[in-house]
Order: structure tokens, then sequence, then C-alpha cells
């Protein structure tokens, strides 16, 4: 395994002035992610919250949930090495603007994307377990990542189920190529 120190369950930071990953790791990961209560678990390879830099190896099972926030300030990139996920973008009252389709490189999909605009976002994990490469400029400050006022608090769950289930159809209303049904749903 990558050689790491624990922040806690779900953060480890890389400590060699060289971080190496392989195949092995990313196994260890997913199976630490499976283990743990919100199923995700991220390796941080920049050494601090100060770095001007933030990379991490993040993996997430199909159950976790991702909060729709937005980075004022920062430009976020996205690479997946494994799986397929939708990333949902909403329009600042909560409706469907855009869905990225991503999965690996060998999927034929777009398997990268970069957002310099504080643009909500969430993640529709599609398969088992993705496993992507996030960039995102540093130092690292609480305040500039924002929670949608329009989504539900992340201890409520039935409220989570909701939510998740209303942006399904609103992404398949939006796929479908019918934008208007999706902000009706996003207002209920």
């Amino acid at each position: 395994m990558i050689n790491v120190h624990p922040q806690n369950e779900e953060v480890l930071y890389a400590v060699d002035p060289i971080v190496r990953v392989n195949r092995q790791d990313i196994a260890e990961l997913i199976r630490k992610a499976a283990g743990n209560a919100r199923n995700r678990i991220r390796v941080c390879t920049h050494r601090n919250i100060e770095d001007r830099l933030h990379e991490m190896l993040i993996v997430h099972t199909r159950d976790t949930y991702v909060r729709p926030h937005k980075h004022l300030g920062r430009s976020e990139s996205f690479h997946v090495i494994e799986g397929e996920v939708d990333v949902v973008i909403f329009d600042e009252a909560g409706a469907v603007a855009d869905v990225l389709r991503l999965g690996s490189y060998s999927s034929g999909k777009t398997f990268y994307y970069r957002i310099a605009d504080p643009l909500y976002h969430t993640l529709l994990i599609r398969s088992d377990v993705i496993v992507f490469h996030e960039s995102i400029n540093g130092p690292f400050c609480r305040e500039d990542m924002v929670f949608a006022p329009w989504e539900p608090e992340a201890t409520d769950v039935a409220a989570q189920k909701e939510f998740l289930e209303r942006v399904e159809r609103d992404v398949a209303a939006f796929s479908s190529g019918k934008p208007e049904s999706c902000q009706e749903l996003s207002r209920r």
C-alpha cells in the first residue's frame, strides 16, 4: 500500500517525496472505501492543506452520497481511472443545467473534465465503484466550498434518497431533451 498517514478513516495523506500508485493500491483503497461508514476514501498526494495544488486519488462506492456543492475561486479537474459516473451540474435554483457522462479512457466516454467557474455539482455513480484523480487549487479553505441551499443535510438519509430520486428524474428529462420538465421537477 502507498505509504500514508491517516487523518481519519476517509482521508489519508501520502508521505513519500515521490508518490507511486499501482493496481494493488487501488484495490486496497476500494476495499477500505467499502468498509467505512460513508463508502469513500481518498489519498491526498499533496503534503498538507496549505499546498497550492491539491491532488487526490478518490474512491466512492455506488452508495456514496456527494452533496451538491461549488467551489468559490477554485478550479477543479476530475479524471476517471475506473468506473462510470454522471457529474450533474445545477443552476443556482437547483435545476439540472448539464450532465457529464464519464467513464474510464477504455470506455470510450469522456474521461476528464475541468470546471473553472463556481457551479453546483454532484455525482451519480453508475458502477459499483468509481476511482478518480481530482485536482483543485489550494490552500484548502472550508468556506470556499459552498453546499447548495436546496439539497438535504448530510445527516438526513431519507431526504437524501428522495433528493437523489428527483435528480435521477431530472437527469432523465434533461437527457431526453426536455429541460423544462427538469425545472418543474426541481421546484418540487
